[in-house]
């Protein structure tokens, strides 16, 4: 058991060193272009899509940050998706104050399905999707539009960015979004991008159409769409100087049910997709691939947690029983002395360079929270925060098999 433990360890050693290799490898290879912003050479119409539902303390500013825009837009599409609450009443009446700005009061159908309704009657060449929770920076729209001059480029997404960061749990959302962010930007530069999330992403029209729209039934509307566009050919693009501002989980409860749902589109997006492992360009030969080995890494590091934890607290029960029978000693100095080895040391090593890589991460992305942020905010990072995810996937793969998921 102990040579299959050994096995193991060097296996995780592995995988951690060749993703940290390709990140720090993709990084220098492309610093000087990180934070380009493609030109714009032609105008395209834009249409924003703001499907809302029960959100009546943000609409009014979600509606302001999109007309705030630098970049001219055709339409603004208030998609209220049977709110109950004063969503609807809120956002007409703004109309007066922007004339292009339209209000389609309709039955609850989802977020996907609402979607899908407002790219029949959008009129722009482009679709922005925004979330009625979040905020586009002025030059959020201007800074991607030049990507699609390149036809095969069928959404761009900006840098998303916490709104809220004053407690502890906040700040590790921003170190988290920041990572996910760079490290999203550098998959870029391989085609590899994952997701387009929803608090901004823009569309090519005529793409989204080709897809048949968003996918109704997924949990993750923008992660299914991201995998159906490179299915098809289509490129993924991200501007790290275009951002949108959103309102990250305060309560450790609604962060958990956050990250579900995002497990749970992911296990739904592997299940769509999986005849083409390994086949079909970037989907099929790394997007999969990667998702895959993170939930068969997350899952079979836990089982080896959970064996380790069983096997040594039956050991000591016995040991102690046994100690007390006889009269010898319960503890020695021995129990006291860690064994020093070249998997200690690397894992060591290993942790410190994922420390340094996440400090990098925050200078480079020059995040303002980086002045909050202390060793003890990046260690519990790394020692907690992260770790908790295994035990989320369990729950998310209790509720996919078991069928008890919904959006909300």
């Amino acid at each position: 058991m102990v040579q299959f433990l050994t096995f193991i360890y060097l296996g995780y050693m592995f995988v951690a060193m060749y993703f940290l290799s390709l990140f720090l490898l993709l990084y220098f290879k492309n610093k000087e272009h990180l934070f380009e912003i493609p030109q714009i050479t032609k105008k395209y119409s834009v249409s924003v899509l703001v499907p809302a539902y029960n959100e009546e303390d943000t609409i009014a500013n979600t509606i302001k940050s999109i007309f705030d825009s630098k970049y001219p837009l055709k339409e603004v599409i208030i998609l209220n998706d049977g709110s109950k609450d004063n969503t609807g009443k809120i956002a007409n009446s703004l109309k007066k104050r922007y004339p292009n700005l339209k209000v389609i009061n309709k039955p609850n159908s989802g977020k996907a399905d609402s979607l899908n309704q407002g790219i029949k009657i959008a009129k722009g060449e482009l679709i922005a999707v925004v979330d009625a929770d979040s905020y586009p920076a002025k030059d959020a729209f201007k800074n991607l539009i030049g990507f699609f001059d390149d036809k095969q480029v069928g959404v761009a997404t900006p840098f998303i960015v916490p709104r809220n960061r004053a407690i502890f749990f906040e700040r590790l959302q921003v170190v988290e979004y920041n990572v996910i962010a760079f490290t999203r930007k550098l998959l870029g530069y391989v085609d590899a991008i994952y997701v387009t999330p929803g608090p901004l992403a823009i569309y090519r029209k005529s793409a989204l159409q080709k897809i048949g729209g968003f996918d109704t039934k997924n949990m993750t509307e923008d992660i299914e769409a991201t995998w159906h566009l490179t299915k098809e050919g289509y490129k993924r693009k991200m501007c790290l100087l275009s951002s949108a501002t959103t309102t990250v989980p305060v309560k450790i409860s609604v962060w958990y049910r956050q990250r579900r749902r995002w497990n749970i589109g992911g296990l739904q997006c592997i299940s769509k997709y999986k005849k083409y492992f390994l086949r079909k360009g970037m989907l099929g030969v790394f997007i999969l691939p990667f998702f895959v080995l993170q939930l068969f890494l997350g899952l079979l590091g836990l089982s080896i947690f959970f064996y380790l934890l069983i096997s040594r607290s039956i050991s000591r029960y016995l040991f102690t029983k046994y100690s007390v029978q006889v009269g010898t000693p319960i503890l020695t100095l021995e129990d006291f002395y860690i064994t020093p080895s070249f998997l200690n040391y690397l894992g060591v090593v290993l942790f410190i360079l994922g420390a340094l890589f996440t400090v990098m991460v925050l200078w480079i992305m020059k995040d303002s929270v980086l002045k909050k942020q202390n060793t003890f905010n990046i260690l519990f990072y790394l020692l907690f925060y992260l770790t908790v995810y295994p035990f989320i996937m369990i729950a998310s793969l209790y509720h996919y098999f078991k069928g008890t998921w919904k959006w909300r």
